[in-house]
């Protein structure tokens, strides 16, 4: 009986160990997985820092006003005024809010874009400047 008895604890032993050592080697990999991507992170915060670092040096407002300086009578800036500023209402709407065209309008939309014509947008409110 205990030779019987003494085998079911060997098998039981063993089963729990290979699934032990199956648990450690699975979370060992993992792990690994997880230490690979913090390495890919802290690469990505470095890149980001460093291009931040780029873009703050490429900004400095002398730097820009040396530049323009230098190529004034190539681009011939001028500041911007603030009359010249556009407010929100009177941008145009996007494109998936704009209303649906007419069957009717269509049709002859096809046969201009057919033809090589313009098509007519000027039935389309897109919600810009009112001229």
């Amino acid at each position: 009986m205990f030779r019987t008895f003494d085998a079911i604890l060997v098998v039981v032993m063993t089963a729990a160990a290979t699934v032990t050592y199956t648990i450690k080697h699975k979370a060992e990999n993992k792990l690994d997985e997880v230490r690979k991507l913090d390495a890919e992170i802290q690469l990505e915060e470095h890149t980001i820092d460093l291009l931040r670092a780029d873009w703050a040096l490429l900004t400095q407002p002398a730097r820009l006003n040396r530049l323009v300086t230098a190529f004034e009578s190539d681009l011939k800036l001028v500041p911007t005024e603030s009359t010249q500023l556009a407010q929100p209402n009177e941008l145009p709407m996007p494109t998936a809010e704009l209303p649906a065209v007419e069957e009717d309008a269509k049709g002859a939309d096809k046969v201009a874009k057919a033809k090589g014509a313009p098509t007519n947008t000027d039935k389309i409110k897109t919600g810009s400047v009112a001229r």
